[in-house]
């Protein structure tokens, strides 16, 4: 890997809902698709990108989710 590689943001946890992202790392499948030929800057995009995605989930799973009272 060059300074240049960005790692796969996969996290083998691979499911897509009903909008074809991916459960796991919140990638949408074209970008799941296009990964391997993106450049250094898409691939920098595409991670913002699923990160925003993986905030939403968890701020509409905490709406959903009645907080713990052990």
């Amino acid at each position: 890997m060059t300074h240049l590689d960005v790692p796969s943001p996969c996290v083998r946890n691979c499911c897509l809902d009903e909008q074809d992202i991916c459960m796991g790392c919140h990638r949408s499948l074209d970008e799941i698709i296009a990964w391997h030929d993106s450049s250094y800057a898409q691939k920098q995009a595409i991670i913002t990108q699923a990160k925003q995605r993986a905030s939403k989930v968890r701020q509409v799973d905490m709406k959903l989710k009645p907080p713990f009272t052990g």
